[in-house]
């Protein structure tokens, strides 16, 4: 801030009464110049001193000072990942988690591809081999060859501990520029995506617990870390919603961005890892991710949180444990009233489709039981599922 200090200077006039001056060199026709007479005049004039320049507050230094630091502790386990082919192909972003040389990135970034250019922050360069790939959260883990000191892994955080304002720093390779760092917050928890799973029917599943963050994400941020001051991977960055484009037709970031939460993350790549693919529960049943008020009055239900199941896969866990969709039409297209409307699993309440597919995704398996809390009509009844696993296209 410039702050000015006015200095005061003070113009005095002296009236003397009486006193003539006359000319010195003159005779009696010469003109006389008489003081006049009055008060004593005093004028202020404000003049600005040359503006002092203060430094910033203690606590913007400090958060600057952390924000350096992160940033030279987490950016050499930050690698960007090009797709060689003969017309360039693209680029993505990805990190090391251990020291045997597995990176983590984003399915879609390494999607369909074999021949992988995995460069480090140090100018390293060398090829990557993927080793296990996940549709429905959209994850893939490249193996590199690289030397010891190439190899910085970054430390996982705790994404249930995650909420609504905290602070993130996203570092990856946006358009190219490698090692690009914005900062911004988490605008939202528990979102909902379409994964890249494809249903028999030409449906897609969704991945769950997805975190919303305004931290600039544009092309070539997905795969890279979502951190949080710690220096800690709190989500994988994957995806941007906008309407904007680039002139190439690249989406353009628009402040609403998602992240793969770091507690899947830490489920799913061992299997990865191990197995090359993981396995996700499967229920069997489409629903609507909230009911309107619209959709509750012309359902004719009680509440409009829970999940109200829209459909029910023959064959599937749901199925075999008798849940039920609607079957009587309602003043609103396309949505038959009479079916179940599931409140809570295993006790824990859902509001909505969201919650359901989270609690599912984080704390299930394909062969575990979960018992549903249902209203069915007027009544509430317990019903137990034994899951599958999703089912290929």
């Amino acid at each position: 801030m410039r702050q000015f200090k006015p200095i005061l200077f003070l113009i005095v006039v002296l009236a003397l009464s009486g006193l003539a001056c006359q000319v010195l060199a003159g005779g009696a026709n010469s003109p006389q110049v008489v003081a006049p007479t009055g008060p004593l005049v005093v004028t202020q004039v404000v003049v600005p001193e040359v503006p002092v320049i203060q430094s910033p507050p203690v606590d913007l230094m400090s958060s600057q000072d952390t924000l350096i630091q992160l940033y030279q502790k987490v950016n050499s386990g930050v690698v960007s990942i090009q797709v060689l082919t003969d017309q360039g192909g693209g680029l993505g972003s990805g990190f090391v988690i251990d020291e045997q040389g597995h990176i983590l990135t984003n399915y879609h970034v390494i999607e369909g591809e074999t021949d992988l250019e995995v460069a480090f922050s140090s100018g390293y360069k060398v090829r990557g081999e993927v080793i296990g790939t996940d549709l429905d959260s959209d994850l893939a883990v490249v193996k590199v060859d690289a030397p010891a000191e190439e190899l910085h892994p970054l430390s996982f955080g705790d994404s249930d501990l995650v909420q609504v304002g905290q602070t993130v720093i996203a570092i990856g390779n946006p358009f190219g520029l490698t090692g690009t760092m914005t900062e911004g917050i988490v605008s939202g928890l528990g979102r909902t995506l379409r994964s890249m799973h494809s249903t028999a029917d030409g449906g897609t599943f969704s991945a769950g617990d997805i975190i919303q963050t305004d931290a600039a994400i544009n092309p070539g941020n997905s795969g890279g870390p979502l951190l949080n001051l710690n220096g800690e991977v709190i989500g994988i960055n994957q995806a941007i919603r906008t309407n904007n484009v680039s002139a190439s037709g690249d989406p353009l970031n628009s402040g609403v961005g998602f992240a793969i939460p770091i507690n899947i993350i830490k489920r799913v790549t061992p299997s990865l890892i191990s197995n090359g693919s993981y396995d996700y529960p499967y229920l069997g049943i489409t629903s609507t991710n909230e009911i309107s008020l619209l959709d509750q009055e012309a359902l004719g239900l009680s509440t409009s949180n829970g999940v109200y199941i829209t459909g029910v896969t023959a064959g599937t866990p749901a199925d075999r444990a008798g849940l039920k969709s609607g079957t009587r039409d309602t003043s609103i297209i396309g949505l038959q009233a009479g079916g179940d409307l599931i409140t809570a699993i295993d006790d824990q309440p859902v509001r909505n489709f969201n919650d359901l597919i989270t609690y599912l995704t984080k704390y299930k398996g394909p062969g575990d039981s979960v018992t549903l809390t249902v209203l069915r009509g007027d009544q509430e009844v317990k019903v137990d599922v034994v899951l599958d696993k999703r089912p290929e296209p």
